[in-house]
Parts: structure tokens; C-alpha cells; sequence
């Protein structure tokens, strides 16, 4: 009666319920492969994950004061209010000339919605201050900032025979359309200006008339006007009455009266001109230096990049086909979907040649038929996955496919533990249905907490606070999902398809049967190919090759691997275990594994890696910002932009970097498919937050490389480094040289905050510092920049107040004068059809540059006190004079401060570099008041280090709690707790023999990955020991305990079943990893439709991977010898102390 109690009681229900009602299983299989099917070919694709950062800008437009006004008076008052706010993390913000610009970051537990509505309440309560100025032009901009929507995700360049008036006429339509796409936030068109009417004003025959700039703005206003009357009732009908009188032509403005006294009327054209002009430049496009007109497209947060590039190009060839002229040249730059399709279709390719390593692993262990009873856990468990990430809405990025690719070996597991379980009853001669009922039973509960276990090591990941866990937190959710989709799978599906299909023994293939399939297929195969379906016939004839060679090749090798070499393999393991178990071993193999934990931290130190916070990655694409003073003209800043494109397209042109051209065999630069040059506005670096004033002092030259497979082994390090190296010694420009940086935004590796109240010593104490620096000479650094200056010309004009008001005169009356004059007023609106031209009145252009015409033109004005008109000149009552003043005034948390930072060098260890930095300045003495601090990508690693080692510490405590409510004992958590802790010798060993790099990021969550993969294996094999000693006490009729010698026979017989299930989910694991860590990549799409694999090793996704990858396989491969050896000799140590102390039993 024992037995079949045992039996019962070791059936999992749902498990039983599923065998006993297939059809609902088989059902519901068809339902989960549809609609995975269509959620993965539905769900928007992407590069990496857009993080929406809760995050705020305020913009406020001051015109004519100094940074230090602008901060006293807009900048401090809103900082004031902003920081009462609840929830906020950082408050930057930046004063520049007639500008103020705050930035204000919130911890992610406040929704963008909630931030961008407390700040504008907070910037009310400051508007709403008596003290704040009531004078701006514009209310402050309070707007919700996102880091994706600073840098174009794509150029559009046209170019060609045409007038820039016509190549801006097409580039509106084509903006016009992009627009309406909904994956587009915006299009700006750079390269070419606006239209305006510029009413140019002469001064001196304006003053000689007595006309004033309130005179020429006010009639122009007052004529181009139209005006609704109102209806009038004419015989029964309502006619609608309209004063016409809106400007047609520009000469209708010329013709307008400004004043008539004496009846001497005074006309516009007597005293300007009016021309229908280009606004001022502020903007050059260029293309290999020749002038383009260019779109840049920015993308709407969290929409389908690709789906975005897909409509573009659509957009484009439409345009083309209905209404560009042939001869127009429309290049496409800069298009980031190309990165994202090549890492997409990579870690695509990853998962499909996974999967064929581990069926291929499976197939040789356990059969064609059980290795595809396992196998079918794999698309099962990914489609399961795509539907839930589907409904929850997270996209596929590489985070989510890598995880899938991390997932490959764990989501064979159970199913490796249950269809093993299965087979093995089915061959003692238990009916199928019987063994699958109680083969699910015996492992059920164990394969749960492994699973548990496993999601227990990324649930701490999952809560990763701060912008990089925002980021990194679609790895561990992915992973919870699959894996939890997979034990679903090994528990419902596994189960009935066993029941329905599984015999015991590999069934014999006959080989003529092969033969006629095998020719079928290849027919079929040729039949589609003919028909030009070149996938689906190239799939057919794969089919065919394989089933002739399954016959004579694998089917043959699987049985001598299964009958020769695993039964070899296992009386080999039992002959080791037993000797290992034996006399005083025990001690040696444990005490022997401690001491090479011990042997492995010291050849870390003895040889420690290189630590870095992030991968480094080989540039995709390069960003040249280049900066003049505060104040240098456009063009001055165009000029010295054409010089640095040209120093570039030389570097490009290099011997190193050329190839001969496949058709005409001529040498020809290959490496480079587009460098675009940007000057003026739209070219600030996204890390200085959004630039909305114009920056004519600003420049960048986006250098776009080739994708990785075209590069014929050239590292595009290696142009980044020669690039580095021409424009070092420029003298002219502060340029800064940055690639592409794959992940989460990160500050600068080299970041040197300067605070401080007194602005003058911060910046002394910067400068003094930076000169420091330099002459120590750090290998590695690029160029310390400071960020503020002292070198931004001003010219203050100081007004004799008392003198002035003698004469009628005020500031403001003095202030607009100047301001019209230079800048100039906007009067009006002149319209053509659809479009909006504004009128703008100011002086000529040889007058607006001349200091001496500014401060001698009359302010003419008619006196309240006789109602004389009055002229006095602005020099009588003002004085102008030359200085200098800061280029901008930073703060960060309310406090002044002045950033000292550098980008590293390719090769470079930015951990090293500030480490000797650090040493250096501490002998540094910086005046009273003043103080620094490394900050940016140090501050960062040194929090997610922190965060990284508290998530592995709660790891083990989650995976110890599981196994204790499992077990219910102390000692078992012990042994597997020690089994995770001797993972690590295989990463250690690993790092240090290989001379890898410690990434912080990635190789952590490998190590908290890895901690999750270990337990599996214990538990399965510690709870199949106990079965087996459960079974021994039943059989020999023992109610309390087995004499030792029994315990250690359990452990052998545990050990040697298990060592299947236990190799195999290492080796899957392992296996399903590999291709991503050695970056082997192959194009199997491109295999059935061309006939190219496009064979290649290395690539974007193995750069970032990679550091994850090994310290997992590391890991995984040390841990599988703990398995299977060092857990026994501990299982083995404890029950001997038990029965030895405990028991006082002979052992």
C-alpha cells in the first residue's frame, strides 16, 4: 500500500489535470503560437530601451541682460520655488546672455505628467512674486524634457542645380508630410533660412525728417489691418462688411505714410528701403562641403524607430515619383534604424543559432524525438513571453533580446528535468500516461523553486532605482517572464505531449523511407524555387539534407553517443564521486576548492582587470562639436567649420582608411557614408541639455560610419583616435571629438565640480586647476575643457539717469531705441496665399554694426509737457563702454559652479585616470569658500556598485528563504549557498586568465545572473538524494535513519542520475551564450532567400554583451563541477556530522 500512497502523493495536480485533458492543452498550444506569431511581428522594434526620465525645462527669454542679471533676476527666483517641490533629485540650470535656462530632474517614483505639473506651479508662485520682472517677452517655456528628442534620428539632404528659395520649397513639402507621421515629433530644416520683409531704415534722413522708429511702426501696424464691420441688411440680405487693408505688394508698404504735417506727408520709401530678404543666417548645412538643404527629423518618444524610418523613405520615394525633379539629389544621413535593424536582426540571428546548438545538444543526449519534446519549450516559452511583453507594452529592444538569448539554456531546463524524468519511469515499464502523471509529480515542487530561485536572483534587478536600472530593468522582467513561461511549459504542455508521443528506445530510422522523403522534399523544394519563393523552396531543401543525414549520420552517432559514450561517461562520474566521497577526500576536494577561492582573489589583485562602468563600444558614428566664444559671428564660426571638415575629410582620405572599388579598381575612402556639417542652430551637445537661443558661436560635424560587417576589419577606433590627433593642436576652436555611447545617458568619465558663492575664485580656482592638470600630463586624457569663461565681449551702455530724465527720456524709451535699431522690431505680418512673412524694421547694415551711429542716433520723441517733438542723441545722455563678462553662470542645487571635464582617449582607462587625478589634487589648495568634487560617470559607478552588491546580498537571502520553505532544513540553503559563492572562482579565474575587463554594469548582473542559473542544478539534484533515501528507508523497512553507508550510496545514485539533466542544462546554457560571446554572427535569412550567410565575428551587440556573457559561461562551467562534485562531498560532510555528533552513529 506504501507505493501507490507514494505515488498519489508525488502527482502534481495541475500537471495530472492537464494529462487527463489533452485536447484543451493542444488547444490552447495553437492559441499561445498565434498569437505570439502576432504580437512579435506587431510590436514596435527599437535600439535600446528610450527611458522616459522625469524631467523638466524651463526656458526664459530675457533679451539684453548679462548672465549675472539673468540669474539674479529669473534664474534664483525660480530655483527658489522649484526646490520646495517634493520628489526632485537635481536642479541644474544655465544663465547666458538674455537667457535662463533650468533643467530639473525628479527621482522616477513622480510621473512626467505629475513633474511637469508641479514645476509649472512653481514657476506661477515665482511669476506671481512682486519682485519678479514684469517685462518679459514670452512667459517662461515649461516643458517636459526627453533625452531622445535632442539628436535626429535622421537626415534628409537635398541638393542640385536649384536656388536655395526652391531647395527649401521642397524640403517644406517633404516636412509637411514627415511630420504627419506619428512616430515624428518635429522637423527642422537647417541650411536655409526664412523669409522676411526687412524695412531698412536711414537714420540720418529719418532724424531729418523728424521721424522716429514709433512713428514708422505705428503707421505700418495701423495700415496693414483688416478689419470685420460687421453684417448690413441690404434688401433682405446680410452682407458681410470687411475694411480691407492688408499689404500686397512690397510696394504698398513703401508707399505708406508715416506723418503728414504742413501738408508735407512723409512716405516710407523717403526715409528706408523695404526688400523682401533671408532672415539672418543662422544656419549652414553641408554635405562633404558641398551646401545642402537638410531635414533633421527628430522622433516622438517611445514610437517605432523602425516604423518611423520605414514611412520616411516611403515618403521620400512617393515625393520622388510624384513632384522632386530627377535631377535632385535626396541622400539619406545619419539614419539610426540602421543600427537598430542590424543589433535587432544580430541578436535574432543569436537566438535562431542557439536554439540549433542546444536542439543540436539535446538531439545527442536524448534522441530526435525527446530532444524535440525539450526543444518545443523554446518557442512555447518565447511566444508565451511576446504576447505578455505585448500586452504590457514594452517594445523589443536589445535588452529584450538578449534576454531571450540568455533564457535560451535556463527554458530548457525543466523541460530537461521533467522529459528525462519521464523517459526514465517509461523505461522501468510504466505506461505513459502513468509516467507522465508521476514523473511531473517527482520533480514538480523542485523544478518550481529552481524557477523561484532563479527569478529570485532578478527580482532585486528589477527594482533598480535610478536611470540606469530605468534602463537595464527589461532584462530581469523579460527574464522573469520567460523563464516563468517555461514552467508553464514543462508543467502543463511537456507533460501531454510526452503522454501522447514518447516511446522508450530511439526508434530505428529506416532508410528507405529517408530516402523517399528526402527526394519529395528536395522536389517540392526545386518546384517553389522555380516558382520564385526562393525561402520557402530553400527550407525545403534543407529539410531534405537534413533528413538523409539524420539517417546516415546523426541518427547513428546519437545511438553510439547514448549507448557508448554516456554510459561511459556516467560510470566514470561514479567511480570519481565514490572515490571522491571516500576516507579523508571529502575534506580535500572542499577545503581544496575554498583555498582556489582564496588562490583567485589574489591573482585579482596580483592582476587586476580593467574596471569600467559601461562597455566600450566601437563607434558607430562620430559627433564633432566645435565651439567659438560667446559672441564670434556665424561666420566666422562657418569659416573655421569648412577648415575642420576639410582636416576630417583628409583624415578619411588616408591611405589606412581607403579600399580598392570592387567594379573600377580604383583606391577610394569606404569607411565613412556620410559626414554632415551643421553650423549655427541645432548643434549643441545633447549632454548640455537643449540649446533654444541661437548658438552662431557653435558647430558639428556628424562623421557617420559604415555598418560593422562592411568594414573589412578597420576598427573605427582607430579613426576616432587619428581624428583626435588632426585637431588637436587647432588653435582656433574648442573642439570636442565624442562617439556614439550605447546605453543610458552618462555624464563625462573625467567630471570636476568647482563650488562656490564668489563666481570670480570658482573660475580662477577652475583655471588654476586645469593648468595643474595639464602639466602633470595624464596619458589618456583628451582635452580638460572648462564650461564657463570670462571672455564674453559686452558692450554696457550706462545711462545718465538724472540727465536723461532732464530731457524727457527714460531707460526703456533709450533701451528700445537701441534694441530696434541693432536687433529690430517686428511690426506686422505680411502675407502670400498660405504663407506669413514678418516685418521687421531696423537700420541698415552698415549703420547696425557701427558703435559711433548707435550712440549718436536721436531718440525722437513728441514732449507730454509742450507738445514739441524732441531730438537727443543717445550719446548726450549715455556712455558706451568695452569689457568683458562670464559666458554664461552655472548653478547645480542652488549653489554657483564652475565643471572642469574630458572625454578619455580610445584604449584609456577612465577609473585609472581619475584615481591619479584624485591623488594628485590633494594637496591642491583651493581659496576659502571654494570647493570640488569628482562627480559624473565616477559618482554614477560608484552608487550602481553599491546598489549591484546590495542586489546580490538580497539575491541570496530571496534564494535561501525558497530553499529553507522548501526543504525545511538549515543545512540544505548551506550547501547551495556555498555553491553560489564558489560560482564565483570561475568568474574571478576567468577575468584574471583572459585579461578581461571588470565592466560594473554588465559583468555584476552576469554575476547575479549566474547565482540564479547555479541553484537549479543543487536543488534538482539535493531534492532527487532525499527521494532516493526516502525510497531506501521504505525498502528496507527503516522509520528513523539509513546506516551511512546507504546515505552515501543515495548520494552516488543521486549524483549519477542527475548527471544528465545536470550537463545538459549547463551545456544548453552555455551553448545558447556563445554565439553572443564570441560575437559570431550569421545571417540565416540571408542564407535561404541569397545564398550568403554574411558570416562575421564581432559587431555592436558582442561589444555589450559580451562582458555579461563570459561571466556567466565562466561561472556556469566551474559551478557545473561544484554540482556534481563539491555539493555531494558537502551533502556527504554535513550528514556525517549529523549522524557523528548528532545521532551518534557509526560512520
Amino acid at each position: 500500500m506504501d507505493q501507490p500512497q507514494d505515488q498519489k502523493a508525488r502527482e502534481f495536480g495541475l500537471s495530472s489535470w492537464s494529462v487527463s485533458n489533452a485536447t484543451t492543452v493542444f488547444v490552447l498550444v495553437a492559441i499561445i503560437i498565434v498569437s505570439g506569431l502576432y504580437s512579435y511581428l506587431t510590436v514596435p522594434k527599437e535600439s535600446f530601451p528610450e527611458v522616459v526620465i522625469p524631467e523638466v525645462f524651463i526656458g526664459t527669454p530675457y533679451p539684453g541682460n548679462s548672465p549675472s542679471n539673468i540669474e539674479k533676476l529669473v534664474t534664483r527666483p525660480l530655483e527658489k520655488e522649484i526646490n520646495t517641490i517634493t520628489g526632485v533629485d537635481e536642479i541644474t540650470s544655465t544663465s547666458i546672455q538674455g537667457y535662463s535656462a533650468i533643467d530639473v530632474k525628479f527621482e522616477f517614483d513622480v510621473t512626467s505628467d505629475e513633474a511637469l505639473r508641479k514645476v509649472k506651479d512653481a514657476v506661477d508662485r515665482a511669476k506671481a512674486d512682486p519682485d519678479f520682472p514684469d517685462d518679459l517677452p514670452a512667459d517662461p517655456d515649461v516643458f517636459a524634457l526627453n533625452f531622445s528628442e535632442l539628436l535626429p534620428v535622421m537626415n534628409v539632404n537635398l541638393s542640385g542645380e536649384y536656388s536655395l528659395d526652391e531647395l527649401k520649397r521642397y524640403a517644406e513639402a517633404l516636412e509637411e508630410e514627415i511630420e504627419e507621421l506619428p512616430e515624428i515629433s518635429k522637423v527642422d530644416i537647417r541650411g536655409v533660412m526664412d523669409k522676411e520683409v526687412e524695412v531698412v531704415v536711414d537714420y540720418l534722413r529719418a532724424e531729418a525728417m523728424q521721424v522716429s522708429f514709433n512713428d514708422i511702426s505705428g503707421a505700418i501696424a495701423q495700415e496693414n489691418i483688416t478689419i470685420s464691420g460687421g453684417d448690413l441688411l441690404v434688401d433682405n440680405f446680410r452682407r458681410s462688411v470687411q475694411v480691407v487693408g492688408d499689404f500686397e505688394t512690397t510696394e504698398d508698404i513703401e508707399n505708406v505714410i508715416i506723418k503728414s504735417e504742413n501738408n508735407a506727408p512723409v512716405y516710407l520709401r523717403d526715409v528706408a528701403s523695404v526688400h523682401f530678404v533671408e532672415q539672418e543666417k543662422t544656419s549652414y548645412a553641408r554635405e562633404y562641403l558641398q551646401p545642402v538643404v537638410s531635414l533633421d527629423i527628430i522622433k516622438r518618444a517611445g514610437e517605432n524607430l523602425i516604423a518611423a524610418s520605414n514611412g520616411i523613405n516611403g515618403i521620400i520615394a512617393d515625393a520622388q515619383a510624384d513632384f522632386l525633379p530627377e535631377n535632385l539629389n535626396v541622400s539619406i544621413t545619419n539614419d539610426q534604424s540602421d543600427q537598430t535593424r542590424t543589433q535587432v536582426d544580430e541578436l535574432q540571428n543569436s537566438i535562431i543559432f542557439g536554439v540549433l546548438l542546444v536542439i543540436g545538444v539535446l538531439l545527442f543526449f536524448l534522441g530526435l524525438r525527446n530532444a524535440l519534446f525539450v526543444g518545443v519549450a523554446i518557442p512555447l516559452s518565447m511566444f508565451m513571453s511576446f504576447m505578455i511583453l505585448s500586452a504590457l507594452g514594452i517594445t523589443f529592444n536589445v535588452m529584450v533580446l538578449f534576454s531571450l538569448v540568455l533564457a535560451l539554456g535556463m527554458l530548457v531546463d525543466n523541460g530537461i528535468v521533467v522529459v528525462e524524468n519521464i523517459y526514465r519511469l517509461m523505461d522501468e515499464g510504466k505506461s505513459s500516461i502513468q509516467a507522465a502523471k508521476q514523473g511531473v509529480g517527482e520533480v514538480a515542487w523542485p523544478i518550481i523553486a529552481s524557477t523561484a530561485t532563479t527569478l529570485a536572483a532578478f527580482l532585486p534587478l528589477a527594482i533598480w532605482p535610478g536611470l540606469i536600472g530605468e534602463f537595464m530593468k527589461y532584462l530581469p522582467i523579460t527574464l522573469m517572464i520567460v523563464l516563468s513561461s517555461s514552467l508553464f511549459v514543462a508543467l502543463v504542455i511537456n507533460p501531454v505531449l510526452t503522454a501522447a508521443f514518447m516511446r522508450v528506445g530511439e526508434d530505428g530510422v529506416s532508410k528507405k523511407r529517408a530516402h523517399r522523403l528526402t527526394l519529395s522534399l528536395i522536389v517540392f523544394g526545386g518546384i517553389f524555387l522555380a516558382l520564385g519563393v526562393t525561402a520557402f523552396g530553400n527550407i525545403l531543401l534543407i529539410s531534405g539534407l537534413l533528413t538523409i543525414t539524420n539517417a546516415y549520420v546523426l541518427n547513428p552517432g546519437t545511438r553510439l553517443f547514448q549507448n557508448r559514450f554516456l554510459p561511459r561517461l556516467e560510470e566514470g562520474y561514479d567511480r570519481f564521486l565514490r572515490y571522491a566521497l571516500a576516507g579523508r577526500r571529502p575534506w580535500v576536494f572542499f577545503f581544496g576548492t575554498a583555498s582556489l577561492m582564496v588562490v583567485a582573489f589574489v591573482l585579482l589583485g596580483a592582476f587586476p582587470p580593467k574596471v569600467e562602468f559601461f562597455p566600450s563600444n566601437e563607434p558607430q558614428y562620430l559627433n564633432i562639436f566645435i565651439t567659438k566664444p560667446i559672441g564670434t559671428d556665424i561666420e566666422e564660426t562657418n569659416r573655421v567649420t569648412r577648415e575642420i571638415e576639410s582636416m576630417v575629410l583628409d583624415v578619411m582620405n588616408e591611405e589606412r582608411f581607403q579600399r580598392p572599388n570592387p567594379e573600377t579598381g580604383e583606391m577610394e575612402a569606404y569607411i565613412a557614408n556620410s559626414i554632415i556639417g551643421q553650423v549655427g542652430n541645432g548643434t549643441s551637445d545633447p549632454q548640455e541639455g537643449p540649446s533654444l537661443g541661437n548658438t552662431p558661436h557653435k558647430a558639428r560635424i556628424a562623421v557617420n560610419f559604415v555598418k560593422f560587417q562592411e568594414r573589412r576589419g578597420q576598427s573605427t577606433r582607430d579613426v576616432l583616435r587619428s581624428v583626435r590627433e588632426r585637431l588637436s593642436a587647432y588653435p582656433d576652436a574648442e573642439i570636442i571629438v565624442a562617439k556614439n555611447s550605447d546605453g543610458p545617458p552618462q555624464g563625462p568619465p573625467i567630471n570636476i565640480e568647482i563650488r562656490g558663492d564668489n563666481y570670480d575664485d570658482v573660475l580662477i580656482t577652475a583655471n588654476s586647476m586645469r593648468q595643474y592638470l595639464r602639466e602633470l600630463n595624464f596619458e589618456g586624457v583628451e582635452e580638460l575643457k572648462i564650461d564657463v569663461d570670462k571672455r564674453k565681449p559686452e558692450l554696457p551702455i550706462t545711462i545718465d539717469r538724472e540727465k536723461a530724465r532732464r530731457y524727457g527720456l527714460s531707460t526703456q524709451n533709450i533701451g528700445y531705441t537701441i534694441r530696434t535699431a541693432l536687433f529690430g522690431r517686428e511690426v506686422s505680418t505680411f502675407k502670400d496665399g498660405e504663407d506669413d512673412y514678418p516685418i521687421n524694421v531696423r537700420f541698415e547694415e552698415s549703420a547696425r554694426n557701427n558703435v559711433d551711429a548707435l550712440m549718436n542716433q536721436k531718440v525722437i520723441f513728441r514732449s507730454a509737457s509742450d507738445g514739441q517733438i524732441k531730438e537727443v542723441p543717445i550719446s548726450a545722455v549715455a556712455t558706451a563702454d568695452r569689457s568683458t563678462t562670464f559666458s554664461s553662470v552655472k548653478r547645480k542645487d542652488l549653489d554657483r559652479l564652475i565643471t572642469l571635464s574630458s572625454n578619455v582617449l580610445e584604449g584609456a582607462n577612465a577609473n585609472e585616470i581619475v584615481l591619479q587625478m584624485q591623488e594628485s589634487l590633494q594637496g591642491f589648495q583651493a581659496p576659502r569658500g571654494v570647493e570640488f568634487a569628482f562627480t559624473g560617470q565616477q559618482e554614477e559607478q560608484a552608487k550602481e556598485l553599491a546598489f549591484l552588491s546590495q542586489a546580490l546580498l538580497l539575491a541570496l537571502f530571496l534564494i535561501i528563504l525558497i530553499i529553507v520553505a522548501q526543504f525545511n532544513s538549515i543545512t540544505t540553503p548551506f550547501i547551495i549557498g556555498f555553491s553560489v559563492f564558489f560560482s564565483l572562482i570561475g568568474v574571478l579565474l576567468g577575468l584574471v586568465i583572459f585579461q578581461m575587463d571588470f565592466v560594473i554594469i554588465m559583468t555584476m548582473i552576469g554575476i547575479i545572473s549566474l547565482a540564479g542559473v547555479v541553484v537549479n542544478n543543487a536543488i534538482v539534484l539535493i531534492d532527487y538524494t532525499d527521494l532516493i533515501r526516502q525510497r531506501k528507508r521504505r525498502e528496507l523497512g527503516e522509520d528513523d535513519h539509513l546506516p551511512f553507508s546507504e546515505v552515501v550510496e543515495s548520494i552516488v545514485q543521486g549524483g549519477r542520475t542527475r548527471l544528465r539533466p545536470v550537463l545538459l542544462t549547463a551545456i544548453t546554457t552555455i551553448l545558447g551564450l556563445l554565439p553572443l560571446a564570441i560575437g559570431l554572427n550569421i545571417d540565416f535569412v540571408s542564407l535561404v532567400t541569397e545564398y550568403d550567410p554574411r558570416i562575421y565575428i564581432g559587431g555592436d551587440n558582442n561589444v555589450f554583451w559580451k562582458p555579461m556573457s563570459w561571466a556567466i559561461i565562466y561561472g556556469l562551467t566551474f559551478a557545473t563541477f561544484l554540482t556534481l562534485i563539491i555539493v555531494p562531498v558537502m551533502y556527504w560532510w554535513i550528514n556525517r556530522m549529523q549522524y557523528k555528533y548528532f545521532l551518534k552513529k557509526s560512520v
